[in-house]
């Protein structure tokens, strides 16, 4: 699910501030419950352009805060809920995670680098899975955790160096220890 550009947001049109933001969400998260979806992702895709994600590269806060508030809304709706930082924050989707109780975050460059619109992205594997034990949900307590699901061969991006993705999928299971992955596609 995506949210509307928020203010401070490049795209955002000064049409209701947060308050639209959240109740166009909250519309969105019960048609997909009533629906029969599974589960709930939340993504700041109206945030574009994206920042990278990465180390010094961080969502800003205005933008974490909203899916905090919205991931934390949508949990009253009975389905799981993750959220992914686009484009590609682990860092903060962590942090948003353990603070609201989400199931899982979504990352798209778990391991390996691309080539990406916001330039080179390099997976911070190593960093994430240290961070989810440092903040208790690597469900090492006997909890179910926080699930790392991260995309293989993401969309809107080439790997750095030409990669089968049976490689790809082992890298991100085997090596980066991703709890699961999510193929989308080249589109």
């Amino acid at each position: 699910m995506h949210l509307q550009a928020l203010p401070g947001d490049p795209g955002h049109r000064g049409d209701g501030g947060y308050a639209a933001a959240y109740e166009h969400a909250r519309r969105d998260a019960e048609a997909l419950v009533a629906g029969g979806v599974a589960a709930l992702i939340v993504e700041n895709f109206g945030s574009a352009p994206f920042v990278k994600g990465c180390a010094g590269d961080r969502l800003p806060p205005w933008q974490a805060a909203a899916l905090a508030r919205v991931c934390l809304d949508c949990k009253s709706l009975g389905v799981p809920v993750g959220v992914n930082c686009l484009r590609n924050d682990a860092y903060t989707a962590l942090g948003i995670a353990a603070a609201c109780g989400l199931d899982f975050i979504r990352v798209n460059v778990h391991s390996g680098a691309y080539v990406t619109d916001q330039g080179l992205i390099e997976g911070e594997a190593a960093q994430t899975l240290r961070l989810r034990r440092q903040l208790g949900v690597d469900g090492g307590d006997g909890s179910d955790g926080v699930a790392i699901l991260a995309d293989v061969l993401v969309k809107h991006a080439a790997p750095l160096a030409p990669l089968e993705p049976e490689d790809a999928t082992h890298d991100c299971l085997d090596r980066g220890l991703a709890d699961a992955v999510i193929v989308s596609g080249s589109g």
